[in-house]
């Protein structure tokens, strides 16, 4: 503060010494004005244009203290931002990744006004061509929700979608994510290619009927918990309610949708088309249709309907249990028999106060949506996840289970999930690693991993929605430097650990953001890496004929699979390069294809790094479609998908 007084006082001192010279000398009088001291006109006097920040810098003087000051484009007229004077009349403004860069500013204040050309302005300034690349994604891969709400909940119907649009690169200018300041995000319903379409939730689950019993909010029919509907019959689109100026995307959360479409049929992926608009304009500058998986197959009917292992006569003798449900309802039925088998154990009275939010009890992270932790009750009881998984996975006695004392839901491979988890029908893990033939466990841990049975390596009890695994510890590295020689493990944690602790490796190629979920990790430019890569459980290519889970990569790229092609954001305009993401070169580039030689004998080793120690090609150099390569001479050579691409195909090894 002191510095800043001391700034104005010698600056005001400044013009009180130079009017009195005015005064005193005549002759003074006429020097300055030629050289411009007693020039007092507002002015903008800096204005330039980074490129690698795409960041708009702005400063002018002589505008007074009083009214705000308005900035745009000197030839569109469009406004792209505005600054307070301080007292001596001067303001400064940074405008990040304006919608289209100005060849030449205007300032106007009342009846002051001001212009200057931008400095280090692209040759493209003032294009009103730019092209846009429309990334949208679901956050978990899954959502599930209850099949009836009448006797409990567990998950209400709330799906989640993210979207970053990417300004893609002009000549002189770099792709850049676009905010919210110039650009809104809308979402709708769309059929897919078997003419499925899911507009409205109204008279598919009876979640609205019990709402305010289970959740404490009045809801209108479509409305869900955080004021997100579905689209409706009239399919009209609706916008994405938040924009994260640290995550850079748009965000609707708590879509209402269920696996029931229009036509009465199941679809637990359904489509959503997701479009972006000019604010000013309304001129669509993109959009892509995007999968909203969804699923009600949370079912526990093998064991807790009527004359099941878990609602027997045995059961109801053991916990002075009188009757088990006779609702004819197996949806209804199997739910009531779980809580009278709850009231029977722990003396509680669930039954004659439904519905019951079985959260009210037992925390879940998926349900505190404003990241309270634990409260009231809550902190008296164990975390959901931890009960369930914790009495499933021990014996009925409530012991750690062996060869002689099972389980009450033995761990067999990826069905021991499915007993719970979507599912059969379902299929939540899919793509990539289930095509690999990975399973839940290979990555979770089993039931009493998961349950926080056993101790992590730091001396925590695992948390829900927290300890997750990581992609670093199966992606553990490159050719020349990864963990215990595996490029790409199989099994996020060691051998043997009960606790399924995720393996951390040194080399952080494929690493997450340091402490951050792989859904919340973000990579190159700031680009989310399920933009590129897909949600958790359906990573790309998910691979089944006509999935609605590849839709998405196959509009932005043409295939299926991790987004690689440099195209999606770069038109062609992106010199040759190591610095794409993960440190990879320009792929599917001709030129890339020709000219790479100097890159090779400046720094072999990174060549190495994913073509292998011999350059023979390794899983990280593999042709993700059919590709056609250019030997020396030009001659074309044909590359079949999944082929490791290595330096013999072209020409020989040159090591």
């Amino acid at each position: 503060m002191q510095c800043l007084f001391i700034r104005k006082y010698k600056t005001l001192t400044s013009v009180v010494v130079l009017n009195l010279l005015v005064a005193v000398f005549p002759t003074f009088n006429l020097i300055a004005q030629d050289i411009g001291l007693l020039d007092r006109s507002p002015k903008i006097v800096f204005a330039v244009w980074d490129d690698d920040d795409s960041l708009l810098r702005v400063i002018g003087k002589n505008w007074g203290n009083q009214d705000t000051i308005t900035i745009s484009n000197a030839v569109t007229g469009d406004v792209i931002g505005s600054a307070e004077p301080n007292i001596l009349g001067r303001w400064r403004i940074r405008i990040e990744n304006p919608a289209t860069i100005p060849c030449r500013l205007k300032a106007e204040s009342g009846e002051n006004v001001a212009e200057l050309d931008v400095r280090d302005a692209p040759d493209n300034c003032d294009a009103s061509d730019e092209e846009f690349t429309l990334f949208a994604f679901n956050d978990i891969g899954m959502h599930c929700y209850d099949g009836d709400f009448s006797v409990f909940s567990i998950l209400p119907p709330f799906n989640l979608v993210h979207a970053q649009l990417i300004r893609k690169a002009n000549i002189n200018s770099n792709p850049r994510i676009v905010d919210n300041s110039d650009v809104e995000i809308f979402y709708s319903a769309i059929a897919d290619k078997e003419n499925s379409i899911n507009t409205t939730s109204v008279g598919k689950t009876n979640f609205w009927d019990f709402a305010f019993d289970l959740f404490g909010v009045e809801l209108e029919e479509d409305e869900g918990l955080l004021g997100a509907k579905m689209p409706g019959v009239l399919n009209e689109p609706l916008p994405f309610d938040l924009f994260s100026a640290t995550n850079r995307w748009f965000t609707v959360e708590g879509i209402p949708i269920t696996s029931t479409d229009d036509n009465g049929q199941t679809n637990s992926f359904p489509l959503m088309n997701i479009q972006a608009f000019n604010k000013s304009s309304q001129e669509l500058l993109a959009s892509l249709d995007v999968v909203v998986p969804v699923s009600e197959e949370l079912h526990c009917s093998d064991c807790h309907a009527t004359g099941g292992v878990a609602a027997d006569d045995i059961t109801a003798e053991k916990h002075d249990i009188n009757d088990w449900s006779a609702n004819v309802d197996i949806e209804t039925q199997f739910r009531e028999n779980v809580i009278i088998l709850h009231d029977g154990k722990h003396n509680t009275s669930l039954f004659d106060n439904k519905p019951v939010l079985c959260a009210s009890c037992h925390y879940s992270p998926a349900l505190d949506l404003e990241g309270n932790g634990p409260q009231g009750e809550q902190i008296n009881h164990p975390m959901f996840s931890h009960v369930m998984h914790g009495r499933h996975g021990k014996t009925i006695d409530n012991d750690l289970p062996d060869e002689n004392n099972l389980p009450l839901i033995p761990e067999e491979g990826i069905e021991t999930c499915y007993n719970c988890h979507p599912g059969e029908e379902t299929k939540c893990l899919r793509g990539a690693m289930f095509n690999a033939g990975l399973i839940c466990q290979d990555c979770h841990g089993g039931m009493l991993a998961v349950s926080g049975e056993f101790a992590l390596a730091d001396g925590r009890t695992r948390e829900p929605w927290n300890d997750l695994p990581k992609c670093q510890s199966c992606h553990t590295g490159d050719a020349m430097n990864n963990f215990d020689g595996d490029i790409r493990r199989r099994l996020v944690y060691e051998t043997g650990d009960q606790a399924a602790n995720p393996i951390i490796p040194k080399n952080k190629r494929f690493a997450e953001n340091e402490n951050e979920l792989y859904r919340n990790s973000f990579g190159h430019k700031g680009v989310s890496c399920e933009a590129c890569h897909g949600s958790p459980h359906a990573i790309w290519p998910v691979g089944e004929p006509e999935s609605n889970d590849d839709v998405a990569a196959i509009q932005l790229q043409g295939y299926a699979g991790t987004i690689i092609e440099c195209s999606v954001c770069h038109n062609d305009t992106l010199p040759l390069t190591m610095g794409g993401p993960h440190g990879m070169h320009n792929v599917n580039d001709e030129n890339w294809n020709r000219d790479h030689k100097s890159f090779f004998f400046a720094d072999r080793e990174s060549c190495k790094s994913c073509h292998g120690t011999e350059l023979e090609g390794t899983v990280l150099s593999r042709a993700a479609t059919d590709r056609a390569l250019f030997a020396k001479g030009g001659v074309p050579i044909s590359i079949t998908k999944g082929t490791q691409i290595s330096c013999s195909l072209c020409h020989l090894n040159p090591l």
